[in-house]
């Protein structure tokens, strides 16, 4: 069994950028990643449309100023292809392939308490021992996948979109059911639809969705941003998001109807998530809210020919409270005579067959069943490891009633145990590759720190713990992000229990986060 300093879980952003970093620190390290190849999210996720929701010059790494002048982005939001291709770049830029293992499955991580090490074993039975297991597993790694009575007996192909065939699938002639209505099925559609014979839409909640007005990167835009990386990264650090979603102090009740709809309507040209940065309190209150959604449904109603189908396609909630889309098309791809949209909220479906799908109104025949079901977000891959932690206790059971964690980054009872962008840090509420980086370098000073000092074991306390879980649930209440069923709560996976996630202010957690260094690691034990 090979003896290492540090053992991470996952090849994606956040797994390549956690081995350079290790390697900088001198440790030998060795990555687990279960793909065929590596990418993460980027490499299962190959539906057709797949594409990131954040600009590509801000979806990028900045811990090499070389790679971030030498890599030319050829859209303002970059493709899955292009991203896979980039992350493929770095990944043979700084020769980290060596340190990886592929189509290694990590079945479970045990701590022995003796010795101050972790265990970790991969499903075809390689075992491997450190000093730090870090699970850089990823926060939409886990499908959702329904478990709807007869899905094994259909006749056709069953596709999830977050394990996509790697080499494509073609839909010509085919009546294809589409499952869902998240940012996976709206990216999906309009090109299913091109090709399909029909597609039947299941619609169980009304989504809302801006348009991403995408288009090829100016070549002198992407000139100036290069000359100028360093003030946008520090710009996009003081948002709340983390990155620029040119962000507003007004707030929407202190504002004329006239000026309000102007704003939005500048916002809607542009495209894009900033469309919620329209106002300061569009995610504190609930009145200001729905001036947003109302000027969505109206947007909705504009695109959309049927009005019994605009309605149908209009959400009831607040706008936000589930993840904001951004599409290209998909409200228009309900005006060609080949989609159906299909309301499961009103007639559930009861069962698929072995020749399409039945609901309680009626059955519909499908050649294809696509399942854009999302995500078991941001715990599902890790408590799919066997994680046992003091005395043996499993992170499954601790994490029962809901995630538990010190700042998203460890959790009581695990030492020397890390997790990148956990429940409880920004996360799925923020830019996603400069929150990874965040926690990349807090984890590399941290283990630097122990080091210097002759210390063994860190393991966050169970006051801190505690404190850190209540300020995230505070912050939580003071939003619109509780008042409906998502999947940052959990509810979308049956049985999985209701407690808001992530932690909403970058700029906020990572004050936090320093200032918890600055104290010597305040909230942790530490032990030679």
């Amino acid at each position: 069994m090979d003896e290492l300093d540090a053992i991470v879980v996952g090849a994606g952003f956040a797994g390549l950028a956690m081995l350079q970093r290790l390697r900088e620190l001198g440790l030998a390290a060795r990555v687990f990643e279960s793909g065929s190849g590596i990418g993460g999210t980027w490499f299962w996720n190959r539906y057709p449309g797949a594409r990131c929701d954040i600009e590509s010059l801000e979806y990028s790494y900045q811990f090499s100023d070389e790679l971030q002048q030498e890599w030319e982005w050829t859209e303002r939001y970059a493709t899955q292809p292009e991203i896979l291709s980039y992350l493929e770049h770095v990944a043979d830029r700084f020769d980290l392939r060596r340190d990886i293992e592929l189509d290694a499955r990590v079945r479970s991580a045990t701590w022995d308490d003796a010795r101050g090490r972790w265990t970790v074993e991969t499903a075809s039975g390689v075992r491997a021992s450190a000093r730090f297991c870090i699970l850089a597993t990823g926060c939409l790694s886990s499908p959702n996948e329904p478990r709807f009575p007869g899905l094994d007996a259909f006749a056709g192909p069953v596709l999830h979109t977050g394990r996509w065939p790697q080499g494509g699938v073609g839909f010509a002639g085919q009546r294809v059911g589409l499952v869902g209505t998240g940012s996976s099925a709206l990216q999906a559609l309009p090109l299913v639809a091109a090709e399909a014979e029909h597609v039947f839409v299941f619609q169980r909640t009304a989504t809302y969705s801006v348009p991403a007005h995408n288009h090829p990167l100016d070549p002198e835009l992407q000139r100036r941003v290069k000359a100028d990386y360093t003030g946008l990264r520090q710009r996009a650090a003081q948002m709340l998001t983390g990155f620029d979603t040119r962000p507003s102090e007004k707030l929407a009740l202190s504002v004329d109807a006239a000026e309000r709809r102007a704003e939005y309507e500048d916002r809607w040209a542009r495209g894009g998530l900033p469309f919620l940065s329209a106002y300061a309190d569009l995610l504190l209150s609930r009145e200001a809210n729905e001036t947003a959604a109302d000027f969505v449904r109206g947007k909705i109603r504009e695109i959309v020919r049927d009005p019994g189908l605009a309605d149908a396609l209009s959400p009831r909630q607040a706008i936000g409270c589930k993840r904001l889309c951004v599409d290209s098309g998909y409200y228009d791809a309900f005006n060609r005579p080949n989609v159906t949209l299909v309301d499961v909220a009103r007639a559930p479906i009861e069962a698929v067959t072995r020749r399409g799908l039945r609901t309680s109104e009626r059955a519909y025949e499908l050649d294809a069943l696509i399942l854009a079901t999302g995500f078991d977000a941001m715990t599902g891959a890790m408590l799919r490891i066997d994680v046992r932690g003091r005395d043996g206790l499993p992170l499954a059971r601790k994490w029962a009633e809901g995630p538990r964690t010190y700042l998203g980054l460890a959790t009581a009872g695990f030492p020397n145990l890390f997790t990148i962008t956990g429940p409880g840090s920004p996360s799925v509420l923020s830019n996603m590759v400069p929150s990874i980086e965040q926690h990349v370098r807090w984890i590399g000073e941290c283990l630097a720190y122990l080091g210097h000092h002759g210390l063994r074991r860190i393991e966050a306390s169970a006051v801190a713990e505690d404190a850190w879980v209540g300020h995230v649930n505070d912050v939580a209440g003071l939003t619109i992000f509780p008042s409906c069923n998502s999947w940052y709560l959990g509810a979308n996976v049956p049985g999985k229990p209701r407690v808001f996630m992530p932690y909403l202010g970058v700029p906020t957690y990572a004050q936090r986060c320093d200032e918890v260094t600055g104290k010597g690691y305040e909230g942790f034990a530490l032990a030679p």
